[in-house]
């Protein structure tokens, strides 16, 4: 598991230091001004265009990617924004999940995924609200089955289709315990 290192001051010196008990602005200079701001008091992490992680990537906070991921990213309950310059080839967990630059991978989301101008999914997504936008890129299945939802129930309908087979056909259905069953009910 990734943890961030308290002791690493930013790399980026253009940024004052921000008084203690203010809320911390996002350090990348480069978020566009269609990404959503992180709710005060949330943490918001970058890993900026030339961070390459092969591996296990998962968390607590928000996170948004501007370079390369390979491997698994699990942020299940934090929203994920993957930025104009990211590169995923990554199964990915999250809350929600923004993607501006490039995804190859499955995308399971608890609340939202979002696919904006010039972003790209090229896999299968699994969430209760999803937004293509015009000018974004999607290749795989989407399935928005609301999570605790059961799936409708067809192994019972197979059931009641062959013995109505079986009677469309002049065989008698199958007696159970001494009694018919009823078909076509």
């Amino acid at each position: 598991m990734w943890k961030r290192d308290e002791s690493v001051k930013p790399a980026t010196p253009a940024a004052p230091p921000a008084a203690p008990g203010a809320p911390s602005a996002p350090v990348s200079a480069a978020v566009a001004p269609s990404e959503p701001r992180a709710q005060v008091g949330r943490d918001n992490v970058n890993i900026g265009k030339s961070v390459i992680i092969k591996g296990e990537l998962s968390g607590s906070e928000d996170l948004t990617i501007e370079g390369h991921v390979e491997g698994r990213i699990d942020l299940k309950d934090n929203v994920l924004t993957i930025g104009a310059n990211g590169k995923i080839k990554a199964e990915v967990f999250a809350k929600a999940v923004i993607v501006l630059g490039e995804v190859t991978g499955n995308v399971t989301a608890s609340e939202k995924v979002d696919i904006r101008d010039n972003g790209s999914v090229d896999g299968d997504i699994a969430s209760p609200r999803v937004a293509i936008a015009e000018g974004a890129h999607f290749r795989g299945s989407v399935d928005m089955q609301r999570a605790g939802a059961k799936p409708a129930q067809p192994q019972q309908a197979k059931p009641q289709q062959a013995q109505q087979g079986q009677a469309q056909q002049g065989q008698q259905p199958q007696q159970h315990g001494g009694q018919p069953q009823r078909v076509g009910a």
